[in-house]
């Protein structure tokens, strides 16, 4: 076979257009992904009326019915309360991602806190009054220092003051990067919710980012959720005793495919901190 043969530039471009539902797949796979952060899968029932909702059978307040109806149906003692909960929090975080509105404020964390989980936690929206911490893998049950209970606001408002600050649209790409692993981080540390910090940081910074202008892709957060929330363990651990500094490495690497498409390998067991075993 000549060189002529295989020369492939006669042929024209063929134009792709994504499926009208092609959108909506992202954010349902975004919100039900990002569940996996606490361990949670949906129900059965979820996984259809979604699919409606992708296709366009069911709008989105009509999915809420739905699973309004279906858990009130199915009676306090037979209710699985891990699925509703994903179910709920996945529903109102597709609800959130089609609002168009966004905020760099403390008031706006705590909306969307309030938003996610209006129909789990009575404290939806309210911050901690308690400190605590919390055992974890990478670390071989060591935890993070998060913020004092009693100046989360003030925490929050000087991580936010900082924030605002900032001129993105003067920005490389790279610094870009830096300062929203950076911000996410910071945020993330305070920890001012009892119960969903992670899921409202990712929501958080997912509509300050399209807030931004930047495009974000969403099956990171279908895949890699957990991932995403050891990488801002890591970010924010350290142990003086052992030598140990804060690493902020893995969650630029997240945030490098999340951006610029890049295919950086993103493995929970690359975040384990060796030293604490």
């Amino acid at each position: 076979m000549s060189e002529k043969d295989l020369d492939s530039s006669i042929n024209s471009y063929q134009e792709e257009q994504k499926p009208a539902y092609y959108i909506k797949q992202l954010q349902w796979d975004m919100a039900i992904g990002l569940q996996q952060v606490d361990n949670l899968k949906p129900s059965k029932y979820l996984e259809q009326i979604s699919e409606k909702n992708i296709l366009g059978e069911l709008t989105i307040k009509e999915v809420e019915q739905s699973l309004k109806e279906y858990y009130t149906t199915k009676g306090q003692q037979n209710i699985n309360h891990n699925e509703l909960e994903c179910d709920f929090v996945s529903m109102r975080i597709v609800e959130l991602l089609n609002q168009d509105n966004f905020e760099l404020s403390v008031d706006y964390l705590k909306y969307i806190h309030k938003y996610l989980f209006q129909d789990v936690y009575e404290f939806a929206g309210k911050f901690r009054k308690v400190d605590f911490s919390k055992h974890e893998k990478i670390l071989n049950n060591d935890s993070v220092a998060y913020g004092d209970s009693k100046t989360l606001k003030e925490s929050l408002e000087y991580d936010i003051s900082l924030e605002k600050e900032k001129n993105y649209k003067d920005m490389s790409i790279v610094d870009v990067i830096k300062n929203i692993t950076d911000f996410s981080s910071s945020i993330w540390q305070v920890h001012p919710f009892r119960e969903g910090n992670t899921r409202t940081t990712a929501v958080f910074i997912e509509k300050y980012l399209i807030n931004l202008g930047y495009n974000v892709n969403n099956t990171l957060f279908k895949d890699k959720s957990v991932y995403f929330r050891n990488a801002l363990v890591r970010s924010n651990y350290f142990n003086n005793y052992l030598n140990i500094k804060e690493d902020k490495t893995y969650l630029i690497k997240f945030y490098e495919n999340l951006l610029l498409g890049k295919n950086n390998n993103l493995h929970s067991e690359d975040l384990i901190v060796k030293e604490l075993f």
